[in-house]
Formats: C-alpha cells, sequence, structure tokens
C-alpha cells in the first residue's frame, strides 16, 4: 500500500542563486615592461557581458598598455589573458593575434578608409556576410549612431565628431563580445563630446557587448563605466563603482583624481579632529595621531549672515561664478585657527568681497587619512 506520503508532491527545491554571468575578459597578474621601465605590476580585471569597465588613471599610469595586451598589440609577458574563458594570452605560447580575438577597436584616431564610403568603411569587416545582409547590419549601425544620412559620403566629407561614430560603428559591426575604446572622445571639442559619449553609451548597452575604455578624465568615466579601475604608476590603486571611488575613497590620490579639494592638517583627539569649520571623524587613527583631513568645495555650506558677529568670524574673499556653479574663496575662521578654503556653491551666489558667513560640513565629503598618506 503506498503511503499519502509518497502520493504529495515533492517540495519544491530551494531556487538556487543567481549567477552573475562569466566575465566576457579575465586579466590576471599582468606584469609588463618596456625595457627597464615597468609599465604594468601585478594588474588583474575582468569585464562582464554589457559591462563598461573604464581605465583611468594620468599620463604614463600603464592604462593603454593593459588595453594594447588585450588587443594582441603587445606580446603577453606575465600573467594571464581570457576572453570568453578561452586563453588568448599566456607567456610562452604562440601569440595570437588581433584580427583573431574577436574584439572591436576604436581608437582616438578613426584611422577610417579614405577611398572607402561610411557604409563600405563600416563594413569591411562583415566580407562574410552577403551583401544584403552586409549592408543592413551597416546601416542598422550607422541610424544608432545618427549616421545614416551620410551613408554614401566618404570620411573626408565629415566632421572629426562624425569620423569617430563611423569608427565606432565600424568595430561594432562584427558584434565582438569585448570592444576596446582607447581615449576615443579627447580630439573632439567639449559639446560634440558629451553627446558622442552619450550615443556611445547607449548602443553599447544595446549590442550588449563589454567594453574596456581608456580615458584620463575622471567626469568621462564617471558617466560611461559601471566600474572605473583608477591606476596610479602602473598599479590598480582602486577598483569599484564610480559611487564607490567618489564617496569612499582608500587612498589620497583617489580623493584628489576626482577633482579640486580643500586640504588641512589636525591632530585625533577623542577620535576627532578640530578644523576651523568644525570637528571631523577620524575613524581608525590612533588618539593623538597627525591627520590629513580632505574637504571637497561642495562640502561647504555657506549661508551669509546679515550682521558679524563679535568674534573672528569666517569672511568671502571672492566669487566667482563658472556657470552651474558658483565658486568662492574663504577666510575661515574656527577652533582657533584659519585657513583659506575654496566652496562650489549651485546656481548663482555671489556674495560680496568681506560678507561674513557661515559654514557646514557635509561630512560624506570630507575624508580623513593618516598625514603622511599619499605624500
Amino acid at each position: 500500500m503506498t503511503s499519502h506520503a509518497q502520493l504529495s508532491p515533492a517540495p519544491a527545491a530551494a531556487a538556487a542563486p543567481e549567477q552573475a554571468p562569466a566575465p566576457v575578459l579575465a586579466m590576471h597578474n599582468i606584469r609588463h615592461a618596456y625595457g627597464h621601465h615597468l609599465a604594468v605590476e601585478d594588474v588583474g580585471l575582468e569585464v562582464r557581458p554589457g559591462e563598461v569597465v573604464c581605465l583611468l588613471g594620468p599620463s604614463g599610469c600603464g592604462k593603454t598598455t593593459l588595453l594594447r595586451i588585450v588587443a594582441g598589440l603587445e606580446v603577453l609577458q606575465q600573467g594571464r589573458v581570457d576572453l570568453d574563458g578561452r586563453p588568448i594570452g599566456r607567456p610562452g605560447q604562440a601569440h595570437l593575434p588581433p584580427e583573431k580575438r574577436n574584439v572591436g577597436l576604436a581608437f582616438q584616431d578613426s584611422a577610417l578608409f579614405p577611398h572607402l564610403s561610411v557604409l563600405q568603411n563600416v563594413g569591411f569587416g562583415l566580407e562574410s556576410l552577403p551583401a544584403k545582409e552586409r549592408r543592413k547590419r551597416a546601416l542598422e549601425l550607422l541610424d544608432q549612431l545618427g549616421m545614416g544620412r551620410f551613408a554614401e559620403s566618404y570620411p573626408h566629407m565629415l566632421s572629426g565628431g562624425q569620423q569617430q561614430r563611423v569608427a565606432l560603428a565600424r568595430a561594432l559591426a562584427p558584434a565582438p563580445r569585448l570592444m576596446l575604446l582607447d581615449e576615443p572622445f579627447s580630439s573632439l571639442d567639449a559639446r560634440l563630446r558629451d553627446r558622442i559619449r552619450d550615443d556611445t553609451l547607449h548602443v553599447l548597452k544595446k549590442v550588449g557587448a563589454g567594453a574596456l575604455l581608456v580615458t584620463h578624465d575622471p567626469e568621462e568615466a564617471m558617466f560611461m563605466a559601471d566600474r572605473i579601475a583608477l591606476m596610479r604608476d602602473g598599479h590598480i590603486v582602486q577598483m569599484g563603482t564610480p559611487r564607490e571611488l567618489y564617496c569612499a575613497p582608500v587612498d589620497p590620490f583617489v580623493v584628489t583624481f576626482f577633482g579640486e579639494v580643500n586640504e588641512l592638517e589636525g591632530t585625533v583627539r577623542d577620535g576627532r579632529v578640530d578644523t576651523p569649520v568644525g570637528e571631523v571623524m577620524a575613524h581608525g587613527l590612533e588618539e593623538g595621531a597627525r591627520a590629513r583631513v580632505m574637504i571637497r568645495p561642495e562640502a561647504l555650506r555657506v549661508v551669509a549672515l546679515e550682521e558679524p558677529p563679535a568674534d573672528h568670524h569666517s569672511h568671502v574673499i571672492m566669487a566667482k561664478l563658472l556657470g552651474r556653479t558658483s565658486l568662492l574663496h574663504i577666510c575661515a575662521h574656527g577652533g582657533g585657527s584659519e585657513s583659506h578654503l575654496h566652496a562650489r556653491v549651485p546656481g548663482v551666489f555671489l556674495p560680496e568681497e568681506g560678507q561674513p558667513v557661515t559654514i557646514r560640513l557635509d561630512p560624506s565629503q570630507v575624508f580623513v587619512f593618516p598625514a603622511t598618506a599619499g605624500a
């Protein structure tokens, strides 16, 4: 006789946790030198499908070297490179050339073929497709980038920004799993650069390709990237989302790379540092230690006073309108000391020289490190 328990449906198995997609690019322990100059040391990173990762940093930090290693333009010296889980770079193994890596390349110089039309340029890497499909694919990408009406034009008839869009369409045409972009917008004027960055980001997300973008512009990295790898002297100093790097920097270099900061020094007392604009927390620093206090200009909330207080007071030295924000030079008094600080205020706020003010701090934009950090 069959029991009731056996007749009952089996309980549903617990849903397995959803796994992140396998990386389209994985780099492990990359080291590369040019003669005696060490360009990259012990670098590892991943790019997942549909993700934009930015290599950000000053000139000479090693970001373009990493991109060239992935592209196959540099022979791997040490470490491992995998594309879609397939090894494409191992020291001592045969070098896999760029044309066999299924990666799209877009550089600062669009390098279009001058004797080919825009449509022919975009379709250049699609010879394996029938002519009708090749034309359809090329026109689709040109339309997505706002260049469809220029299909029969030639590169010399286009502006720099238009050429850059065509170069991007050409790189995307073979549907690469990974796009490599090296400062592709740096030669464009500011307004055009913003538009083409926006168009590029939308197209990358639509086609679902992973992308590794090299830039020295922190604003561009924050706009384009899902994650940023900030580099210095061949190493990744910090990797994370734009918000993590901006709001939780691990090093003074990270703070300063994302814009101007006011820098002060003080001594830790009861877990705090006293500054002319108030006390700030000094988590993790020992009692009596010297601290480096870094305050972003937007962390200073400035309020004009109708009457100056009787004692020493903070006042405006100079105010400049910068368009969307106003920049104030302030002599800040407090805690028995004074400092010259810069405050950035939204909109038009232009108090007269000598205007007494009070200053409040936004602690989320104040960072405290040991005085020796990043020196």
